[in-house]
């Protein structure tokens, strides 16, 4: 394809003139607003990008290559998704192939998770808290009002996950992928049941430690290095949040069979994860080379085969649509407010990694085929209420016992 067909494929919108190596400018789009001007600086930068788009731009703006006169990345970034949204899922040539590497990459046993891990989480977290909220929730939040901040939202999505998981006093509870440990004290602040939160990520367990202490609650909830298959039950709730896009296709068999094993007869649990809706894929291949390596995110056709071989009921499937795209927004703001302080500490190309990766992810959820997903499993049909009037009964209790915390009025923007 010739640079000015592909040019014209990406920006079939807006106005963006563009410069190439040796001095030729191509202006491509409707002619309207918003505009933009870039140049690409190097001989090979458009050939690597026209070859993967993300990986070549991601990389051609953190090397400084991709130059942006006029506009900004985000809406460069949003301009060139906003018309290629997600379409039926078909199988495409050489398909065969790439699901072998694919399976490769997605191995993810104890070993090689612990190193993924490490890659993302392990980083400070003083730079986490930079942009996520104050309770360090680093996953999809729920925004039950349009206006509502993020310290708002992020407590509505924890509200809604216990009321799912139905939680009495005398439960143990298990949380996969705990984090920095702020939704395993809420549930036990909230319940009075004991929760065991367990991670592969030593800078998450330090500050989970640290936060149970300083919540007096060390004796409810205690937190460990540990992989889900090496966990021993039984727990009453098991909850995973964010966690199930690292476990990687080659092993959804394992794990819905450790929480199958780990969770009593009459044990519920409930996975939050990232999906998308147009069918099996691949992980964006500068997401993967970067920042989430190993990670794959699961189209649920490829999850129910797991679940239904596991023996689990699935008695309740939440789809949420484009709270992750607010969620991401709200991120990406907030570390653009902090970006000189990162670049000091990290450097310049580190800042425009985490810039292009919060970009494309929020516009991956504003204009692609990516969403969350949370599945209420159990082992016995009759372990829940036959209505889900339970958890709107829910999530009012907890949000009285929350009242003058963020999320109540002082949750809205």
């Amino acid at each position: 394809m010739r640079p000015d067909a592909f040019a014209r494929a990406v920006f079939r919108t807006g106005d963006v003139e563009i410069g190439l190596p040796g001095g030729r400018r191509v202006r491509v789009g409707e002619g309207e607003t918003p505009r933009f001007r870039i140049r690409l600086e190097g001989a090979s930068t458009l050939a690597r990008i026209m070859a993967s788009p993300s990986l070549g731009a991601g990389e051609a703006y953190m090397d400084g290559r991709l130059v942006i006169e006029e506009g900004d990345l985000h809406g460069l970034i949003d301009l060139a998704t906003r018309g290629q949204g997600p379409g039926p899922y078909r199988p495409r040539p050489g398909w065969l192939r790439r699901e072998l590497a694919r399976l490769q990459a997605e191995s993810n046993g104890p070993l090689k998770a612990r190193r993924n891990v490490a890659w993302h989480y392990d980083l400070d977290a003083a730079f986490y808290r930079s942009f996520l909220d104050a309770d360090l929730q680093y996953s999809c939040a729920y925004f039950t009002h349009p206006d509502l901040t993020l310290e708002g939202a992020q407590l509505a999505k924890k509200r809604l996950i216990a009321s799912k998981l139905d939680i009495r006093p005398h439960h143990r509870v298990l949380d996969i992928g705990c984090g920095w440990g702020g939704l395993a004290l809420s549930l036990a602040k909230w319940t009075g049941a004991r929760v065991e939160g367990i991670t592969l990520s030593t800078e998450q367990l330090s500050v989970a430690r640290a936060r149970a202490r300083e919540a007096g609650l060390q004796d409810r909830v205690t937190f460990s290095l540990t992989d889900y298959r090496q966990a021993e039950g039984p727990f009453d709730r098991i909850v995973s949040v964010g966690m199930f896009e690292h476990v990687g296709r080659p092993n959804y068999a394992s794990f819905f069979n450790a929480l199958a094993r780990l969770m009593t007869p009459d044990g519920v649990a409930l996975v939050h994860s990232i999906g998308r809706m147009e069918g099996p894929s691949t992980t964006d291949p500068f997401t993967a080379k970067y920042i989430f390596p190993g990670g794959y995110i699961p189209a649920l056709s490829e999850v129910w085969p797991a679940v239904e071989g596991a023996g689990l009921w699935v008695c309740d499937l939440e789809i949420l649509r484009l709270h992750y795209a607010e969620t991401l927004r709200h991120w990406r703001e907030r570390f653009a407010s902090g970006r000189d302080a990162h670049a000091t500490l990290r450097g310049e190309r580190f800042c425009r990694m985490w810039e292009f990766y919060l970009s494309t992810a929020e516009v991956a959820f504003r204009h692609g085929g990516q969403m969350n997903f949370q599945i209420q499993l159990t082992r016995e049909r009759g372990a829940l209420p036959i209505t889900r009037d339970y958890m709107a009964t829910a999530v009012q209790r907890l949000a009285a016992l929350d009242e003058g915390e963020a999320g109540g009025t002082a949750g809205r923007a």
